[in-house]
Parts: C-alpha cells; sequence; structure tokens
C-alpha cells in the first residue's frame, strides 16, 4: 500500500468528505479510499487484454493466436533506464 497526502483542500471539501463517510459508516479516509477508487478503476471498464481479444476475434485470429494474449507475460513493467 502506498500512502498519499493531500495538502490545501478546502474546509468545505474537507466537511463535506466527513459528512459523506459519517452517512456510510466509514472513516474520512476509508471513504477517500473508495472515491479514488470508485474513480480511476471504474467498474465496466475493458482491461487491454479484453479489448484485445475483443479486436482479434473481428479479424478472425484463431483459437491458437487468441490463448497468446492469455499467456502474455503479466508481471508489472519496468520503468526505462536511459543512463
Amino acid at each position: 500500500m502506498a500512502i498519499l497526502t493531500v495538502r490545501n483542500v478546502p474546509e468545505e471539501v474537507h466537511r463535506a468528505l466527513r459528512v459523506r463517510a459519517a452517512l456510510r459508516g466509514r472513516s474520512t479516509e476509508a471513504e477517500v479510499r473508495s472515491i479514488l477508487e470508485e474513480t480511476v478503476l471504474p467498474e465496466g471498464r475493458v482491461g487491454l487484454g479484453s479489448l484485445l481479444t475483443a479486436i482479434g476475434r473481428r479479424v478472425k485470429l484463431t483459437d491458437d493466436e487468441l490463448a497468446d494474449f492469455a499467456r502474455r507475460d503479466k508481471s508489472p513493467g519496468r520503468p526505462i533506464d536511459f543512463e
């Protein structure tokens, strides 16, 4: 888990967050996490693999060619080292 600090939140926004959290029975911090997650990881989003598979089906790739998408390397990418 990462730690995130948000500075200079207007008092009105902070108060609204506290009220929203209380209405949902959560802490303000838990409410902010929920809002962030819902915003950046919305339900129904299409993953890249699913999108590529759909494109593959439209261009009539074979089942073996489509299976290659499932076998792709899923490890996190590494930053490029320019040095």
